[in-house]
């Protein structure tokens, strides 16, 4: 055999053996997929406070904390009162397999990068971009709900809280003598203005605080989901107060609210959730649309730096409407909020009623929430049955096509959203 015809022979075998090698080699194995995450990240609004049940959550040195007593620091990272009852798991979410709370009550757009132990009043959790990136060594991460903003550097939902019912039950409570008699001088009793609880450039502040934070958000997310589609979807804030009470709330023993110290009407008020001025109530609305200006002007600066996010905003202003405390004569069953609830001391008992008590015991009894936060800091958010209107309202949003919607209350408890 000549040489030529010993090598062409020796190729066709080697071409002939690479063939049979390739046709029985067994397939590479497939990379597992993820399962799939739904996240929530933020304050109280999306934490579950107010709904109850709250789950033990994961400090920053890495240990559980179940209830730690009431007079224990309010820094304790339980009380950033995640419920399992929160509207993160009452969405019905097709294709989510697994849903993580990350949201801390009190949270502020500080603690999406920074540990929050690590500033005045903050938890002693980890940044809640330290646990997504936990999530997403795991997870398929495919929506994520946002609710940031009503806490920052400049105002709190807790503290304007804390100022419209203090002075109405200031005014209550105690004549403009006794002001001068027992407490040395004047103390807050009028209705809460617009200047208030957030003047624009604390609004315009609190945006562009909140705009960075969620930045750093969108920015993680790009770097850890593991296939790069996820929407986020921010949501805005409910007003747990109506824009009027109903009559039965507006005058009690012959005294409505602009008359000097009425005690009787203070009681009623506050028995059914709602101790505030009736003239405070529309500046409250006004800080609730100042606040979703403030989240629809953040997804729509972080939409146009990074165009091919799926980013949408959700309107829940209107989700309570007919339901609010005080709205109906019943309240505050049938409300979709909790009631302004006090403790007389860190005692666990909540006082449900003012009726007869001085203004030397309704001192103390504010002062209790005052020195233990954590005994008064689920008034005036959603319930239960308001983090399932929320949920329906989340669902709504996840599955929409538009890049803004509303979710509305009709009169007949019906819930839309679009």
């Amino acid at each position: 055999m000549s040489v030529f015809r010993r090598t062409a022979l020796a190729a066709v075998l080697t071409v002939a053996a690479a063939a049979l090698s390739t046709a029985v080699a067994p397939p590479a194995p497939a990379v597992a997929s993820l399962p799939t995450a739904a996240v929530a990240l933020g304050d109280s609004f999306i934490s579950g406070e107010g709904a109850g049940a709250y789950s033990p959550v994961v400090d920053v040195n890495g240990l559980s904390q179940g209830f730690p007593g009431w007079t224990a620091p309010n820094s304790n990272a339980y009380f950033c009162h995640r419920s399992p009852n929160a509207s993160l798991f009452q969405a019905n979410l097709p294709g989510i397999q697994d849903r993580f709370n990350l949201a801390c009550s009190g949270g502020q757009p500080y603690d999406i990068g920074n540990a929050s132990v690590n500033r005045t009043k903050g938890r002693s959790v980890a940044s809640q971009l330290d646990q997504l990136r936990a999530v997403g060594q795991t997870h398929d991460i495919d929506l994520v709900l946002v609710g940031l903003g009503s806490n920052n550097s400049s105002f709190t939902f807790g503290s304007v809280a804390e100022k419209c019912a203090n002075r109405f039950i200031a005014d209550a409570w105690t004549g403009w003598w006794e002001f001068w008699a027992y407490l040395g001088g004047p103390v807050p009793q009028e209705p809460c203005s617009d200047a208030d609880l957030a003047t624009a450039a604390q609004l315009s502040a609190a945006t562009a605080e909140t705009t960075a934070a969620v930045r750093q958000i969108l920015t993680t997310l790009d770097q850890i989901d593991a296939d790069g589609q996820h929407r986020i979807v921010f949501q805005d804030y409910t007003n747990p107060l109506p824009f009027d009470l109903a009559p039965n709330y507006w005058e009690e023993d012959g005294r409505q609210d602009d008359r000097d110290k009425f005690r009787d009407l203070g009681a009623e008020r506050y028995a059914a959730g709602c101790p505030i001025h009736r003239a405070s109530l529309r500046p409250g609305h006004n800080f609730s649309a100042g606040l979703g200006t403030l989240v629809g002007s953040v997804r729509t600066t972080l939409a146009s730096e990074f165009p091919a996010a799926d980013l949408v905003y959700l309107n829940v202003q209107r989700a309570f409407d007919g339901a609010r405390l005080c709205e109906q004569p019943t309240s505050p069953s049938g409300s979709l909020a909790t009631p302004i609830r006090l403790q007389d001391g860190a005692t666990g008992t909540f006082v449900t009623s003012l009726a007869g008590k001085d203004k030397i015991a309704i001192q103390r009894i504010a002062n209790t929430c005052v020195s233990y936060f954590q005994t008064c800091q689920e008034s005036w958010h959603p319930n239960v049955a308001g983090h399932q209107v929320l949920g329906r309202c989340l669902a709504g949003a996840s599955s929409t096509t538009a890049r803004a919607v509303a979710c509305v209350r009709s009169g007949d408890g019906t819930i839309s959203v679009g």
